[in-house]
């Protein structure tokens, strides 16, 4: 089966020579305009939404971009391939590399080349070859291999969980199988979800070995997690932070009201008590939002007069020192 090249960076919008900080503001600017929760078209937005994530997976990673950029124009040479093949679609029926999957929110290209399909955990391979060596003796069940891959979760998904379609074909000689895949609420990062019986098939008459799908979080455009807690960066004008002011924050269920006090400093972090993602025992973790100041960089003639104004009276100097 042929793989189709993903250009990352054309997926972002961005250069190859890119900073991390043009990375992650590329992604944001994407993210929030296809994001499923609030896209017009969700059915096409869930699709442009993954790519992105998978996008940004790899080249906000350091490690994963760097491997990105070795394949380079050479990601489908043959003899280049051949030391990946652990994780392709080979068609050899004994080897996990023959395992094709969709819906886990990741392309062929990125399980193939720099995900983790195919890692096993257990000794199939080894079995088999030992029993072709051993032809014309009686042969002893053994169970195939189980099969690890990844599975892209978005945090509305880990919040409420959610039942996806896996479309799974073992090798090119068998036929496509359509599984349901249960996202139980509170699934964390790294979890791992089991199918029985969908990994690699057994030998000479064993069980089959089960499949793993190792939970992602897909990156929110504004959310951090910390275990069950949520983190953002909530950002205020000089006159808000001074003044005070009141601001709708969005949160994974609905958008709240928040008062900011008159004399808010950088860096102040404001708790929303069960605005996180579950925790067990039906409590929530927590969202917290950290305050940045951030100051208008073009100004109108008015506007300048005003600042110029405020910095003949005001008598506030930030670098003086008070008790």
């Amino acid at each position: 089966m042929s793989v189709d090249f993903k250009d990352y960076y054309k997926v972002l919008g961005v250069e190859k020579k890119a900073s991390s900080a043009e990375i992650k503001k590329a992604f944001r600017k994407l993210a929030r305009k296809h994001h499923p929760d609030v896209a017009q078209d969700k059915s096409k937005a869930s699709g442009l939404f993954s790519e992105i994530n998978e996008a940004n997976e790899v080249l906000s990673d350091p490690d994963k971009r760097r491997k990105y950029d070795e394949l380079g124009a050479n990601w489908n040479n043959p003899e280049r391939q051949a030391p990946q093949q652990e994780g392709g679609f080979s068609g050899n029926p004994g080897d996990s590399s023959s395992f094709h999957y969709d819906g886990t929110g990741f392309s062929d290209f990125f399980e193939q080349f720099l995900g983790s399909r195919g890692r096993s955990s257990s000794g199939f391979s080894q079995f088999n070859r030992a029993g072709q060596q051993g032809m014309g003796r009686t042969q002893t069940p053994q169970r195939g291999q189980d099969i690890e891959s990844e599975i892209l979760v978005t945090l509305n998904e880990a919040l409420h969980g959610s039942t996806r379609k896996l479309r799974l074909q073992r090798s090119e000689q068998q036929p496509e199988q359509t599984l349901q895949v249960k996202i139980p609420p509170g699934v964390r990062e790294g979890q791992l979800i089991r199918l029985s019986g969908k990994g690699q098939e057994g030998f000479a008459g064993g069980n089959s070995g089960d499949l793993y799908l190792r939970v992602v979080l897909a990156k929110h455009p504004d959310f951090r997690v910390r275990d069950a807690d949520l983190h953002f960066d909530l950002q205020l004008s000089p006159w808000e932070a001074v003044l005070g002011t009141t601001v709708q924050l969005a949160t994974l269920d609905k958008a709240v009201s928040l008062k900011i006090p008159p004399g808010t400093m950088a860096d102040r972090q404001f708790r929303l008590r069960g605005k996180g993602l579950p925790s067990g025992a039906g409590t929530r973790g927590d969202l917290y939002a950290t305050v940045s100041i951030h100051v208008p960089t073009q100004l109108s003639p008015e506007e300048k007069n005003l600042w110029q104004s405020l910095a003949a009276t005001s008598t506030f100097n930030p670098r003086t020192i008070h008790d």
